[in-house]
């Protein structure tokens, strides 16, 4: 597994030696925010926090439900009044200004056809950024997966050039034409598929005062910067169902989805060059969901780190 350094670590690095810089990771992130559900608030407000380590080429409101641009610039607000002390780490996070100008609204309305029948502004800067990227692109999916479906309908040719963490589950099914017609039609590209694994992030694990959902809110994050205070409001404790997908870029080994990561461990299906989904042993599965422990065997590892990284907020 890579090993990711202790931002504590990393500050005083970076103190010693300005140069100093990590490889950024290039992500597109395609979340529903705003809708059904207030953990893409909370999934979005944790990768802001760790947006020195991204190349961030998009962040698209896609479907499903009443998700909006506006729901995203709630959280880029935040951003921006923390800004100041995120930058005073001298770490490279992004202006808000660069955030804000490739954020943009996907589609509306899921996929009602076997095959994807327009292109959404956000879909078509989601492919247009990939190809002027020219390298493998990471790309997020926190709802469904409708712009995607769009993007490779009509640029197939950046195929060659991603590579897809999916959050299953209640998000394909709240679109499952747009699923299956990648599926279906395009079985040559990098996908994890993660239908239960995640639900490590909040299932099991170390649960135990200041570790628990609630309890680590309290105590690490309630108080911590307008995005720590936004979090609360949104929901008082943990849940971030999408954000074993940015864990794994943080901690694992991008080339090798079968290995340990802080975002899962996953199988890969035989049938097919690139994919991977859940791992179905028996001695994995946490309240019934297979491959959930990969995950929260190291929920004291990426919540300690992440603790380290909000008191910048304080």
């Amino acid at each position: 597994m890579k090993k990711l350094i202790p931002f504590s670590i990393l500050l005083i690095i970076v103190s010693f030696y300005p140069g100093f810089s990590q490889e950024k990771i290039p992500v597109i992130i395609s979340t529903d925010i705003g809708g059904d559900d207030p953990d893409d608030h909370q999934s979005l407000i944790h990768f802001l926090v760790y947006a020195d380590r991204f190349e961030t080429l998009a962040i698209l409101s896609s479907p499903p439900g009443k998700g909006r641009l506006s729901d995203m610039e709630e959280v880029l607000n935040a951003y921006q009044l923390d800004f100041p002390k995120l930058e005073s780490t001298g770490l490279d996070y992004p202006s808000p200004e660069l955030l804000r100008s490739v954020s943009l609204q996907g589609e509306k309305e899921i996929q009602s056809s076997e095959k994807p029948e327009r292109l959404s502004e956000g879909a078509k800067f989601m492919a247009e950024q990939i190809l002027n990227y020219g390298k493998p692109v990471y790309i997020l999916v926190w709802g469904s997966m409708t712009d995607l479906a769009q993007a490779i309908h009509f640029y197939p040719e950046i195929k060659r050039l991603i590579r897809v963490y999916s959050i299953g589950s209640w998000n394909t099914q709240q679109d499952q034409k747009s699923r299956d017609y990648l599926w279906n039609y395009h079985p040559d590209f990098w996908w994890i598929e993660n239908n239960t694994t995640f639900r490590g992030m909040y299932m099991g694990g170390i649960q135990d005062d200041p570790w628990g959902n609630i309890s680590f809110v309290e105590r690490y994050v309630k108080d911590f910067g307008a995005m720590g205070k936004l979090f609360f409001e949104k929901k008082p404790d943990i849940k971030m169902g999408d954000t074993p997908s940015v864990l794994y870029l943080l901690d694992g080994n991008l080339e090798d989805p079968s290995g340990e990561s802080w975002g899962g461990s996953f199988i890969k299906d035989p049938k097919r060059p690139d994919y991977w989904t859940d791992r179905p042993d028996p001695d994995l599965v946490e309240n019934n969901r297979p491959g959930a422990k990969t995950v929260n065997r190291f929920r004291s590892a990426y919540l300690r780190d992440w603790k380290e990284r909000m008191k910048v907020l304080k």
